[in-house]
């Protein structure tokens, strides 16, 4: 049965936790690219002074990142401050955009966009998810059958896919309802996966003591049942946010996502489409985003699989 630790045997539980993802080095190297997207988003105003949508230069339109020594004359008296003097290049290190925007102000800012999708979303889909498979799995009967034909419906259709039909539905394409579609998308993974977690745990010896002993069903459910049922809902939590950053900018590349100018990294792809030859960082840098923010968060979540299994070695 769960019960409170007392503070020395809580000490030695995390020093224990603490060893094993020390040893585990897709945790740690997942961690530190969490961690660095999310200090990134949070400072991108003081990293970099331009706004992300209004500042528009057409003089610099499609400017490339370069360094001084790579560049011919032409190039510098092209991107060279008329006014101020000056070459500009300097300002814009991963070059500007069609309107003449800075990239990398675009991407810091569509880090903060992309991280609240992928957090809200996971966030809402593990709390409802885990909630009903955790009533599924208890009480079973009808509402174990019923849960469990939602979900098989469900997933039955490619998550992009049902995330487009409900935006589609909505006909208000934007950023909060790509969150919403892409929560609801995620809702019967964690159903059948707190289902099955409960279904073993609702048989073990400390469940029924607690209901030999006269505690209510509620009090079953959620001080006993529902707490030995968190690990494998907290490492898919954090595969999850990988997936739907990867699905919210999907439905930003074909429109149904966040909505111009917000610079999110999937609406970034989209309106680069017509310059990847001509200006191929356009599309390179928020493909980059997308890249390492997804390996980072699949990364993160081995680690913690690493740690919360109670099968790794101390």
């Amino acid at each position: 049965m769960t019960t409170a630790l007392n503070p020395p045997a809580r000490k030695k539980q995390e020093n224990i936790l603490w060893r094993r993802f020390r040893r585990s080095a897709p945790g740690k190297v997942g961690a530190v690219i969490v961690l660095v997207f999310v200090v990134l988003a949070l400072l991108a105003p003081v990293l970099q002074p331009y706004d992300p949508s209004r500042d528009i230069d057409y003089r610099f339109r499609l400017s490339p990142p370069s360094v001084s020594a790579l560049w011919s004359a032409e190039a510098r008296e092209k991107y060279t401050d008329p006014v101020g003097g000056g070459v500009q290049y300097f300002k814009h290190p991963f070059g500007t955009d069609n309107l003449g925007r800075d990239i990398a102000t675009r991407v810091l800012h569509g880090a903060r966009v992309s991280l609240q999708i992928g957090i809200f979303a996971t966030v809402l889909a593990l709390v409802t998810g885990s909630l009903l498979g955790l009533l599924a799995g208890f009480f079973g009967g009808w509402l174990d059958t019923v849960l469990g034909y939602f979900s098989d419906v469900m997933l039955a259709f490619p998550s992009i896919l049902l995330a487009i039909g409900i935006v589609s539905i909505s006909n208000r394409p934007g950023l909060t309802t790509a969150m919403i579609a892409v929560s609801v998308v995620q809702i019967p993974i964690y159903l059948r996966l707190a289902r099955s977690v409960v279904l073993s745990v609702r048989e073990r010896e400390f469940v029924q003591a607690a209901s030999a002993l006269g505690a209510g069903q509620g009090r079953t459910i959620f001080k006993h049942v529902l707490p030995n049922s968190l690990t494998p809902l907290i490492v898919q939590g954090a595969l999850s946010i990988a997936t739907a950053t990867i699905e919210a900018a999907a439905l930003g590349f074909i429109g149904l996502g966040a909505q111009p100018p917000t610079p999110e990294w999937g609406t970034m792809l989209a309106d680069s489409r017509e310059y990847y030859t001509s200006a191929p960082w356009t599309m390179i840098f928020p493909g980059l985003a997308i890249l390492i923010t997804v390996l980072g968060f699949n990364l993160f979540g081995d680690g913690l699989r690493d740690v919360l299994d109670p099968r790794s070695t101390q």
